[in-house]
């Protein structure tokens, strides 16, 4: 049975109405915005903009995961995080996460003020699952077939979304029998991560199905290159009409958050998606 909402620390977020994630990349290579944030004061900026747009949660990620990123050391990774995220929650009312796979950095982040672990990786780095059981925090478990650099040469499935399942099945389990509460599991199906556009739609078709594991789902296909593969549009900043409509059918299929780059866009078409749900309760 799915959760109601999440908690960490003090805070709960409720998942009644779909939640908004805004993404945050402090980055030189990331694939749609990478060097337009890496400024501790523009981060700030933006991350300030997108709480007054809409976003319940910012997400702050140090690594690029496009295909074909180059990897980025702890140190480097720590840098460019964590004074990001101790400034936010300082001055911000908003429930940050951090989108990293090392223990190391999520255990800083946490106490600088993060609350949510989200991990590319479903905790499989050494001392992930300990970490997370000892931390007591939300944690975002993502499929991704292979690695980034690599992900995107020929991935293949026979059945992408029984594979995708239970690869997520398989880690939540491997979470819970380290320690990990289950009511602080949320799953990510992977779009784009080893995965062709086929893939993609496929599971996008077919959420509802991942969304009855029984874990509460974040989807995250924001600018993302199947958009491009079905719209013919090239550049990943332009696809954000097809990034809002995407990430309405994954709502409407039962998503309960969705992570994007295009907070206000995003929070319109919610917004109506939200007037709907509720007239039925008026009923």
């Amino acid at each position: 049975m799915c959760v109601s909402g999440i908690s960490s620390g003090k805070r709960f977020l409720s998942f009644e109405r779909p939640v908004i994630m805004g993404i945050l990349n402090v980055t030189p290579d990331s694939f749609s915005d990478g060097g337009l944030w890496r400024d501790c004061s523009k981060a700030y900026d933006h991350a300030a903009r997108m709480l007054e747009e809409g976003a319940r949660i910012i997400d702050v990620g140090g690594e690029s995961t496009r295909p074909g990123a180059s990897d980025v050391s702890e140190d480097e990774e720590m840098d460019r995080v964590i004074p990001v995220v101790e400034r936010i929650a300082k001055k911000l009312d908003v429930m940050i996460s951090v989108d990293t796979s090392r223990p190391d950095v999520i255990t800083k982040a946490v106490e600088n003020g993060a609350h949510i672990w989200n991990d590319i990786r479903a905790l499989r780095l050494e001392g992930a699952l300990e970490t997370a059981a000892r931390l007591d925090i939300p944690v975002i478990l993502m499929h991704m077939q292979g690695k980034p650099r690599t992900m995107q040469v020929a991935p293949h499935y026979s059945d992408v979304v029984k594979e995708v399942g239970d690869f997520l099945t398989a880690r939540a389990d491997a979470a819970i029998a380290a320690g990990v509460r289950r009511e602080n599991i949320i799953v990510d199906p992977g779009f784009g991560f080893g995965k062709s556009a086929r893939d993609n739609f496929r599971l996008l078709d077919h959420l509802q199905d991942l969304v009855g594991l029984g874990y509460p789902l974040l989807s995250a296909l924001s600018r993302k290159s199947m958009l491009g593969a079905a719209t013919g549009i090239q550049k990943a900043s332009d696809r954000v009409i097809s990034s809002v409509a995407g990430h309405l059918i994954s709502v409407m299929k039962g998503a309960v958050m969705v992570r994007v780059h295009d907070v206000a866009q995003t929070k319109e078409a919610l917004d109506v998606y939200n007037a709907m749900t509720d007239s039925r309760r008026r009923a």
